[in-house]
């Protein structure tokens, strides 16, 4: 009996353990240059004449009013109507813009942007020596770039045990 316990004893002694055991290592590196951009709005030509008081003698005028060129402008010649009364007269002219080329692109790169009336410009990023990895031990190595450049290293251990 003694030797029927003692192999008992033993066998409860070895059982196996049951556990459940999930180990996930992530790593990642993400690497990103910034794209240069342009957003622009060509001001149109305009002309206007106003007044009380006044007449026309030969009216203002836009000349070569033809797209892509600069357009010529001849101002009014007015005259009082009746002396001695209050008058005003107002003309203005504003210059639009020349139609511009078109823009090209070659190799990601805007070699030309176009300045207009409204124009918004963005730099672009220069890639440099913008670089990253991660190591199988988990050491992140990241290499500054140039402006306009970001760059992002992780890893994530998890260890569960049920």
């Amino acid at each position: 009996m003694k030797r029927l316990a003692l192999v008992f004893g033993i066998t409860l002694l070895a059982a196996p353990a049951h556990a459940d055991i999930t180990h996930r290592i992530q790593s990642s590196v993400s690497l990103s240059v910034d794209g240069a951009g342009s957003v622009a709005a060509r001001i149109p030509s305009t002309y206007s004449l106003s007044g009380n008081n006044i007449s026309v003698d030969s009216g203002g005028s836009l000349s070569a009013l033809t797209a892509g060129s600069a357009v010529g402008y001849t101002p009014a010649a007015v005259s009082v109507v009746t002396a001695g009364d209050a008058f005003s007269y107002t003309e203005s002219f504003i210059e639009g813009d020349a139609t511009p080329a078109a823009t090209t692109v070659a190799s990601g790169v805007v070699s030309s942007l176009p300045m207009l009336g409204s124009t918004t410009t963005t730099s672009g990023g220069v890639a440099g020596s913008l670089a990253g990895t991660v190591a199988t031990d988990g050491a992140i190595s990241i290499s500054a770039g140039g402006s306009g450049t970001h760059a992002v290293g992780q890893v994530i251990q998890e260890l569960s045990i049920k």
